[in-house]
């Protein structure tokens, strides 16, 4: 079986996403060589999870509008509501707010600066 092991980020902006993931979910962001690539660590190797890439965007941004063209990566978070504002004070839009998810957790979509969709959730207790 074949598992994701890197994910990549595309931005108009990478600064100004470099900034909202770091301040939003304390990723670490470097920019990897001289070119314009980022390498991101979003937790330490003894964790579940995967890192991945920003890099610029290719092309005219989505539009605020558009249909989900690609993954949707959900990160988990000990407190969904804290989450959010985080995600709202440093510039992310809902997409589609909080719900519960039955056996599951609490669960929401979110746009960030580059109108990228995301999934964050609040696992439930087991």
């Amino acid at each position: 079986m074949s598992r994701p092991v890197h994910f990549e980020i595309h931005a108009a902006d990478p600064e100004r996403a470099r900034n909202f993931y770091s301040s939003v979910f304390g990723w670490k962001i470097e920019q990897w060589g001289d070119i314009p690539y980022w390498t991101i660590v979003t937790g330490d190797d003894d964790q579940p999870g995967v890192n991945g890439g920003l890099l610029p965007r290719r092309g005219p941004d989505p539009a605020p509008d558009a249909p989900v063209h690609g993954y949707v990566m959900t990160i988990s978070v000990a407190d969904i509501d804290v989450a959010i504002a985080a995600i709202e004070v440093n510039g992310g839009t809902v997409a589609l707010p909080k719900d519960e998810m039955p056996g599951v957790g609490l669960l929401a979509y979110y746009k960030d600066t580059e109108n990228n969709i995301f999934g964050i959730i609040q696992p439930e207790e087991r």
